[in-house]
């Protein structure tokens, strides 16, 4: 899969980790060519099934990504419209589309993610923060909008009720350590922390089989907005497809074969263990 001719950022692909670099003006806008630059980028993911894992950082130390372009934002109606009559935003779809590609997606926040970057970023499946650099808000409700590139729907899945409410009424920067309490991070990691971590945690990840990925990363977004009876069905759809595509009965009948479970050594080494069986193909 050819990852070229992308007007804000450029990709590289090694051991089945794709890196995308923002890199774009000033301040990485959030305008029509990024929006169409990553519908372009989830459209060939979607497709890939040798990348594994993509991680989005910036080329810029000041600013991860920053919000929606306002040159989009001052032809919105002014008049009110019914539900039936609304559509989603082009933002809202791209950062939909971008949440289901196959792969684990990772956000390394260093700088400013505000408003629409922020938005993308909580898109993503993990976002890691670094301290003294990041900061993200949502400054929408002082404009005299709401959050409408899925944060305002996306942040309560992240945080809570209150917490959300907090943080999209404030309209105020939140650093590392306060994302990292609040819920909208994974965590927070000192500046010369974030790349090594980051790196070993995206390269843990791509040895694992790509099927079995994709169908975790599926059934633990699918499990959030159905009834716990629903989410069990869920899962068990996600197994077979999962074992349907990848070497699981292989490995697990090796595993009882050599009598592995029973093994305290095994038991006590099992971080260790589930990297070596990545042989068993």
């Amino acid at each position: 899969m050819k990852y070229e001719n992308f007007q804000t950022f450029d990709v590289k692909v090694e051991d089945a980790i794709a890196t995308v670099t923002f890199d774009f003006g000033t301040v990485n806008v959030q305008g029509q060519e990024m929006l169409a630059d990553l519908n372009s980028l989830a459209m060939r993911l979607e497709r890939d099934r040798d990348t594994k894992v993509v991680i989005f950082q910036s080329a810029n130390p000041e600013v991860w990504v920053c919000h929606y372009d306002t040159e989009l934002l001052r032809d919105l109606s002014t008049e009110a419209v019914s539900r039936d009559e609304a559509q989603l935003l082009d933002l809202q779809t791209v950062c939909e589309r971008i949440s289901k590609v196959p792969q684990a997606t990772i956000a390394k926040l260093e700088g400013f993610a505000r408003g629409g970057g922020h938005e993308l970023a909580l898109a993503l499946d993990m976002r890691f923060a670094a301290r003294g650099r990041f900061r993200f808000m949502q400054m929408e409700v002082g404009m005299g909008i709401l959050p409408c590139g899925g944060g305002a729907s996306r942040m309560a899945r992240q945080t809570g009720l209150g917490r959300a409410l907090e943080i999209i009424l404030s309209a105020r920067d939140f650093d590392a350590d306060e994302a990292e309490a609040m819920g909208t991070i994974n965590r927070a990691l000192d500046a010369d922390e974030i790349d090594g971590y980051v790196n070993a945690l995206a390269q843990r990840i791509a040895k694992f089989p790509a099927e079995s990925i994709n169908a975790c990363k599926q059934m633990v977004y699918e499990s959030i907005d159905k009834p716990i009876d629903e989410a069990l069905k869920a899962e068990a759809f996600w197994l077979y497809q999962a074992t349907s595509k990848t070497p699981a009965v292989k490995r697990f009948a090796l595993a009882d074969e050599q009598g592995l479970e029973h093994d305290m050594e095994n038991q006590r080494n099992w971080e260790t263990l589930v990297m070596d069986v990545q042989d068993i193909n």
